[in-house]
């Protein structure tokens, strides 16, 4: 082993590892904790909107009334899209996986953008705002054209939670409902250095564009270890089909050592400090609905998960429930996670920017040495 390789720290999966600095948000996974720029995430939920978030993770500091005026009416600006990607959103198959559309619109967004290239602070800062205001369009503009529908333009009166159903639905969403939405927002905006924003850090690194970093964090985010799970919640809950059935499900799981989905984290050793809130949004909605088959089945799977394994439920177990309830469609989950966490990622990628150096691990070779090339014919 070289000198090199013996000054170095192997970490399987870089678990451990400390790769930046950051303002934006601490996971403190031993107690519970996510922090956003010095606010505790309990402090955030339910007393600030998604735009006011935004606001708190670009600029160090919740806004005043007349800042997230001009924020909220900035990003409504930003929402059209050009022409070109409207019409190769419209022409991508129907059955195509949601995340597949999104990341194809991300990446066809940097060609129609003049500056795409441009790596001033100010121009990063606008594709940045361009980018959380877009990308909501895009996975509305995918999913209304895969139906069949006619396209819902943007309503630049309302703001991004309420928007995005509108453009989903085609009609204006209830107050309850835009505010169930939000608060899902402020939950998903940032979560320290995981494995999507370290992949929009990394590419961003090599100098490369902000198009390039997010399409490179929503293809991360795609995977069911990360943003994927919450689909595969619903998709297990559906599987069981009854509260009847959940004792014997978890058990032939557990027996298989197979993973249950949204139970566990990479970070928190005790409770996700997200999934309390989401719990209670699903625990309103389910009473509200008259359907509430699917929180008693999650409550009863957390509670065997805990008691056998001590594992907790986290934020991906709850958020499932909440979007079924809203009528989100199961393939939207994981987009919803983009649309929210785009805010986290391009705060991210300006703070690499400003501190910049290229992310670059080692790596520890296994293989053989001293091999001999063996002549063609020979071989």
């Amino acid at each position: 082993m070289s000198t090199a390789e013996n000054a170095a720290v192997f970490a399987k999966g870089l678990d451990g590892i400390i790769a930046a600095h950051t303002r934006l948000s601490d996971v403190r996974g031993d107690v519970g904790q996510l922090i956003y720029c010095g606010y505790d995430i309990d402090e955030l939920a339910g007393k600030v909107t998604f735009e006011e978030v935004v606001h708190l993770l670009f600029h160090n500091r919740l806004p005043n009334a007349s800042e997230l005026a001009d924020l909220k009416a900035m990003l409504a600006g930003f929402r059209d899209l050009p022409q070109g990607v409207t019409d190769m959103i419209t022409r991508l198959p129907k059955d195509a996986a949601p995340m597949h559309a999104i990341r194809t619109g991300v990446s066809a967004l940097g060609c129609y953008d003049t500056t795409a290239d441009n790596e001033t602070m100010d121009a990063q800062r606008r594709k940045a705002f361009r980018l959380i205001a877009q990308i909501p369009v895009i996975t509305a503009y995918f999913h209304r054209s895969r139906q069949g529908l006619p396209l819902v333009a943007p309503d630049p009166t309302l703001g991004e939670a309420a928007n995005f159903l509108y453009m989903i639905d085609g009609e204006k969403p209830s107050a309850e409902k835009v505010s169930t939405m939000d608060m899902c927002y402020v939950l998903h905006a940032d979560h320290g250095m995981n494995a999507s924003t370290f992949s929009a850090r990394v590419t961003i690194a090599t100098q490369s564009d902000m198009y390039s970093a997010i399409t490179s964090a929503i293809g991360t985010l795609k995977g069911p270890l990360h943003g994927g799970a919450n689909e595969g919640v619903i998709k297990m809950l559906k599987q069981i089909g009854s509260l009847e059935g959940v004792d014997a499900y978890v058990a032939e799981c557990l027996r298989q050592k197979q993973k249950i989905m949204g139970i566990g984290h990479r970070v928190y050793k005790v409770l996700d400090p997200r999934a309390p809130h989401l719990k209670r949004m699903a625990q309103v909605l389910s009473a509200k609905l008259g359907e509430p088959k699917w929180i008693l089945m999650s409550e009863r799977i957390a509670s065997i998960m805990l008691d056998e394994k001590k594992l907790h439920a986290n934020v991906d177990f709850y958020s499932a429930t909440v979007y079924y309830s809203l009528g989100i469609p199961t393939d939207l989950f994981t987009p919803l996670f983009a649309i929210a966490r785009t805010s986290g990622w391009t705060a991210h990628v300006l703070e690499q920017l400003a501190d910049n150096k290229l992310i670059r691990p080692q790596s520890v070779y296994t293989g053989p040495v001293g091999l001999k090339v063996v002549p063609l014919a020979e071989r």
